[in-house]
């Protein structure tokens, strides 16, 4: 064991806060732009995960996917609507770590591969990329981990058993781990791996720390027990004794409510939404302890240096000089994209996070008249930018992003852009005056692209969801809405959340921003100021360690 244990490597000495041993399994990371794994927030909150556990020398070792055709590539079609493209990715700065693993699926073999990111790479915890993509297993095996969020229930099913029994195996073949952190659902198999290992629920609940990402019942995955059990998603138990493990009685099984059953601690990711979750789940018999951790992001790979050096009170102009930079690098990937020439004193505000439709990327234009006044007023303009990527099998979200490029193409001044990853994510961040967020409440667990935004000088205008209630001060760091009434139907909670919103933007947020230049750079620099160093991943990777890794579960 102690030359298998020597694999377990870190390029610096362990932090003796941190000497605990935990294993993060998550489907997706974003790492670096060149490293095109992921589709939005998670893999945002893992990537950020990974670079704080580095800087703060924790004993953390990253599991995850390494998906051959990534997500997708987001192109356009003549018409410049919406295409997804799916292109075989290769990472010469990955290596070979030397171990292969074996795992069932469908109760045949299949060989699992760990592809290594060093730590020096791109300054992260090791991270280990499982592929099946190898010339000893047949075809089908080999297309297991060919993309992200495939829309066939039968490969995400494999996908997970790659992750979770696959990941627990390349684990072991590292020296093991004392805590097993499933950042959300999908790796739910290694509790039935580590079950076998030790024959008992509460050394399962021992090891298995998780953390749940999804506000709605709806949105937590459920497949029917029988198919599940016939794929080898258990690991070889009978379903007698996965009904008693995980006690469930009917016919779903949801893979959530198990993951809380066989957890030692689990989290919410911002204090909304840890009571969210409480009230979801606790009246099912067996849920362990859901706390609260805030999702945060990695303050030196995401703020600008310069423009948090202005920041101080006597250097708005250079503050604004370098705003204006920074929107000026952003307006030329406007230029290429749309053939638009935007310009740096205009107001620009952005929407760019995932497609889905509890997010309402068009509920800015819900009334088209209206919108046509708030961007062409002469005295007082407003430029707008929308990206993000829907996903490419949800017609829905196609369909409205498609919607808004067609609008765009018929105005000088908005812009749909596609290709929304790390490199454009960060412009578009350094580049907005506001970062307008619209979900409805409260299914937006945390959302933490805002902050990100307000590291860099964009101003927040949101709905009062996920990490907002924690950091906002309305007129003072952003800019919220008044919290509607979620009893009512959705259309009427988006009437009153549009008529919330259009009324801010002409009322308060236009006017303040060309009338009242003081004011304007007082909310910026507050916006900044109160981001760090709440919100910066550090605190939040050590919150796990503290809450979760060295938790001890009562009277056990």
């Amino acid at each position: 064991m102690a030359s298998s244990y020597n694999r377990w490597y870190h390029p610096y000495d362990i932090n003796e806060k941190y000497t605990r041993r935990a294993a993060y399994f998550c489907m997706e990371y974003a790492i670096h732009q060149s490293l095109k794994i992921y589709s939005g927030g998670l893999g945002f909150l893992a990537g950020s995960h990974m670079r704080s556990a580095y800087d703060l020398r924790q004993n953390l070792v990253g599991i995850g996917m390494l998906w051959k055709y990534g997500y997708y590539d987001q192109e356009r079609n003549e018409d410049q609507s919406m295409r997804p493209h799916f292109t075989q990715k290769f990472y010469s700065f990955l290596e070979d770590s030397g171990i292969t693993v074996r795992v069932l699926v469908n109760n045949h073999p299949v060989l699992v591969k760990a592809m290594v990111l060093k730590p020096e790479t791109f300054g992260t915890a090791p991270v280990y990329f499982l592929t099946t993509d190898v010339p000893e297993n047949d075809h089908l095996a080999r297309t297991i981990t060919n993309r992200l969020y495939d829309p066939e229930p039968n490969a995400r099913i494999a996908q997970s058993i790659v992750l979770g029994i696959g990941g627990a195996k390349v684990v072991e073949a590292l020296g093991g781990a004392e805590t097993y952190h499933m950042n959300e659902g999908h790796a739910l198999p290694l509790a039935f791996h580590l079950y076998q290992e030790y024959g008992k629920k509460e050394e399962v609940r021992r090891r298995m720390v998780f953390t749940t990402h999804t506000p709605e019942k709806a949105g937590n995955e459920e497949h029917d027990i029988q198919m599940l059990h016939g794929m080898s998603f258990f690991n070889g138990l009978g379903l007698e004794e996965v009904r008693e493990l995980t006690s469930t009685h009917g016919q779903m099984f949801n893979h959530t409510l198990v993951a809380l059953r066989l957890s030692k601690v689990a989290n919410g990711v911002s204090q909304l939404h840890g009571e969210v979750s409480r009230e979801m789940w606790y009246d099912n018999e067996g849920v362990c302890e859901i706390k609260s951790i805030t999702n945060a992001q990695n303050v030196p790979f995401w703020m600008d240096k310069q423009l948090w050096e202005s920041q101080d009170q006597n250097k708005d102009m250079a503050l604004q000089r370098r705003k204006a930079e920074m929107k000026r690098k952003l307006f030329y990937i406007v230029a290429n994209q749309a053939g638009k020439l935007f310009k740096t004193e205009v107001l620009t505000i952005v929407w760019a996070r995932r497609f889905a439709a509890y997010k309402r990327a068009d509920l800015l234009v819900r009334d088209m008249e209206r919108f046509l006044k708030l961007v062409n007023k002469p005295d007082m303009p407003v430029q707008v930018i929308w990206a993000g990527k829907p996903y490419p099998f949800d017609h829905n979200a196609v369909h409205v992003f498609n919607k808004l490029v067609y609008l765009s193409q018929k105005l000088d001044n908005v812009a749909v852009l596609t290709g929304y990853e790390l490199a454009l994510s960060r412009k578009l961040k350094q580049g907005a005056d506001i970062w307008l967020n619209t979900p409805r409440r409260p299914r937006e667990a945390s959302g933490t692209s805002g902050m990100t935004a307000a590291m860099n000088g964009a101003v927040n205008f949101s709905v009062q969801d996920g990490w907002l209630p924690e950091f906002s001060r309305t007129g003072e760091n952003s800019f919220v809405l008044p919290i509607v009434d979620t009893s009512l139907p959705d259309e009427m909670q988006d009437e009153e959340d549009y008529e919330n919103m259009m009324n801010m933007l002409e009322q308060q947020i236009v006017p303040t921003y060309y009338r009242d230049r003081e004011r304007w750079l007082h909310i910026v620099k507050q916006s900044m100021r109160n981001v760090v160093p709440q919100f910066d991943s550090d605190r939040m990777a050590h919150q796990y360690y503290e809450l979760m890794y060295n938790y001890q579960m009562r009277g056990k």
